[in-house]
């Protein structure tokens, strides 16, 4: 059973727009509107209009309100949905969902080579390959645990060891943190930006804490509420290790909550958007009992 939804590098047939990303490239969506039916057969549309590309090696974040269509762009990018407008060219490109997915009766190392086995790699060649990055990313000497005895942050790192052992040139990450605590969190994020200068890929990540945006990505792209719509995209020509106290990233931060519409309430570190109804992280903190 596979638990990474993974795709082969598609275009989307008959509706090829000059200009979007070519496979070997990366990602490209060109003018994609993307709408589906709720439990009640009514029509709902996520996305309407998408533009979005992102280079061989780039880090492209996607922030905005819950309902905006987040999950949906994954999907289309990994030919999990056809758009019903527009293009979608991309690289072979595999999917990390929110949740680990991460399988119980598997050891961490069998989890970490579940991709490969689903390739038709031996087990023991598998599990050799699997145990080699163990080490290059912390999880020395947990490779037979199993993951109710792994932490929080222990779990995400295996599950994006699955991710990356599939061996796609795009990895989709569905706010692989939003579950972890604010230190597990700040933790992973370094994890994460340490583990991609060593395996580089294309990597398109959506997240609700735009404070995250930008401090892993290199472009942040800011969507409205549904139909999801990109309202803008910040360049974040900064150099690695960004530390969130830093002015520029302060100041990036702000630009992008200015581009999500958020007003003063801001400061509470939790926003509530008009058009849902749903929170989104500011990735402010608040001091204890405010």
């Amino acid at each position: 059973m596979s638990t990474e939804l993974q795709s082969r590098a598609h275009r989307t047939p008959g509706h090829h727009t000059p200009g979007a990303t070519r496979a070997n490239d990366g990602i490209g969506l060109s003018d994609v509107s993307r709408a589906y039916h709720d439990q009640r057969g009514a029509s709902v549309q996520a996305l309407a209009g998408v533009s979005l590309h992102a280079g061989h090696g780039e880090l492209l974040a996607v922030v905005g309100p819950s309902g905006c269509g987040k999950t949906t762009l994954l999907e289309l990018i990994c030919g999990l949905q056809a758009p019903d407008r527009g293009a979608v060219e991309c690289a072979p490109a595999a999917l990390m969902p929110q949740r680990d997915l991460l399988l119980p009766w598997l050891s961490a190392v069998d989890n970490a080579a579940l991709a490969l086995r689903i390739a038709g790699r031996p087990r023991a060649a598998a599990r050799a390959r699997a145990a080699e990055l163990f080490v290059e990313l912390g999880l020395q000497g947990f490779e037979q645990a199993h993951p109710h005895e792994l932490s929080g942050g222990m779990r995400q790192r295996v599950a994006f060891l699955r991710t990356l052992l599939s061996g796609k040139s795009v990895l989709c990450l569905d706010e692989p943190f939003g579950a972890l605590d604010a230190i597990t969190r700040a933790e992973m994020q370094g994890w994460l930006s340490r583990a991609l200068e060593r395996e580089p890929r294309t990597v398109v990540l959506v997240t609700h804490d735009v404070e995250e945006a930008v401090v892993l990505a290199d472009r942040v792209a800011v969507l409205s509420p549904r139909p999801g719509q990109v309202r803008a995209e910040i360049e974040v020509d900064l150099p690695r290790p960004r530390s969130r106290t830093d002015a520029a990233v302060i100041a990036l931060r702000e630009r992008a909550l200015a581009a999500l519409g958020l007003g003063a309430e801001a400061e509470l570190g939790v926003e509530m958007d008009a058009g849902t109804g749903t929170e989104m992280n500011t990735g402010i903190e608040t001091e204890p009992g405010s």
